[in-house]
């Protein structure tokens, strides 16, 4: 697409968002438990593991309520890519089985992750051209294994540094390129699957304006080089310490300026660093607030761009934040409390999807 383009298709969107948000003020009306996936409009989503799939409690609940799943971890690079190059597919074979019979869309997450540089990869590391074949021949052999199945993928996750200005530097920047290696993934994934939306995905898109204009302008720069990009995944691991009202609104304009697909693709909201347990309900009120927002914001979107709607959890009990690398052992970043239960966001996000 050329810029000259975009601008017009950007400010149109623009618009249309701003005066949907106006214009609504709707009550909120209480809704307990109803099946979420049967009052959505649009498809909802929440993150699993192996694991946890083990669980009929738990696997009953999220049939019950969503249709996407995505897995957590366990058909990323750390677990499929073994030292030696062989590739076991165990667990998220299972993990697609589940949801193929469950009658749940499976959504791949991820091709390429700055974060995992793998013995089987550092081995080849500065050899130009046996590299770059490994690098092809993993995703063609992850994406392809799944075509048909999955509905998109995250190709490539979390490229702007946490300073908000710069790329990440990796293994596949160091040999690939910087925007080279980003290029060739798209080219590869679409490749193993044409049928998949294809995502670039990262997180903080909300809370930092300034790494949110990164992400665009690196979009931008892909899109011209060639890369098959056809969505634009926001991670939104909100916070009560950080994501101030109006924060959310702002960023699903500015993602929607490109006209492509969104996907909410790994929502919590955080109950903070220190949350003062004893006022418990008022936080729980905002927690909702916030996850409110990111919806309507989500659902004043043109329907062709309303990818998915996926939480990264189905208990607070199962969340990252309480996790191994969780710092917040007693956080509550979910719809669903620790037994099941649906909680204020769960109403909202009920409210706001149903349409």
């Amino acid at each position: 697409m050329t810029r000259k383009l975009d601008l017009t298709r950007r400010s149109a969107i623009a618009s249309a968002l701003a005066l949907s948000a106006c214009a609504r003020e709707v009550k909120s009306q209480p809704i307990t438990d109803t099946p979420l996936k049967s009052i959505a409009s649009t498809p909802v989503g929440a993150c699993v593991q192996h694991a946890f799939l083990q669980d009929p409690a738990y696997a009953a609940l999220f049939a019950r309520h969503y249709s996407q799943l995505t897995p957590e971890w366990e058909m990323k690079m750390e677990y499929i890519l073994q030292d030696d190059g062989r590739f076991r597919f165990d667990r998220p074979d299972a993990i697609a089985a589940f949801a193929r019979q469950n009658g749940i869309r499976l959504y791949g997450t991820t091709l390429v992750w700055y974060d995992q540089a793998m013995p089987a990869f550092l081995k080849l590391d500065g050899q130009g051209e046996p590299f770059a074949r490994a690098y092809r021949n993993y995703i063609l052999a992850v994406a392809g294994r799944y075509r048909g199945q999955a509905v998109g993928w995250d190709v490539v996750n979390e490229t702007v540094a946490d300073d908000g200005v710069t790329l990440r530097s990796s293994i596949w920047t160091r040999n690939l390129g910087v925007d080279q290696h980003m290029v060739l993934a798209f080219q590869h994934a679409k490749e193993a699957d044409p049928n998949a939306v294809l995502f670039i995905n990262d997180y903080h898109l909300e809370n930092n304006p300034t790494k949110r204009a990164t992400f665009l302008r690196t979009v931008e720069r892909l899109l011209k080089a060639g890369a098959p990009i056809g969505g634009l995944g926001t991670q939104s691991h909100l916070d009560l310490d950080v994501t101030r009202p109006g924060l959310c609104r702002a960023a699903m304009r500015d993602l929607a300026s490109f006209g492509l697909p969104i996907h909410v693709s790994e929502l919590d909201v955080s109950l903070g660093d220190r949350p003062d347990f004893a006022r418990l309900p008022d936080l729980l009120r905002r927690q909702a607030d916030l996850a409110r927002e990111l919806a309507e914001a989500y659902m004043a979107l043109p329907a062709p761009q309303r990818f998915a709607f996926t939480v990264w959890g189905l208990r607070d009990r199962d969340s990252w934040l309480r996790g191994q690398s969780g710092q917040r052992p007693r956080d509550q970043g979910l719809p669903f409390d620790d037994a099941g239960r649906p909680k204020p966001m769960f109403q909202a996000l009920a409210e706001v999807l149903s349409g």
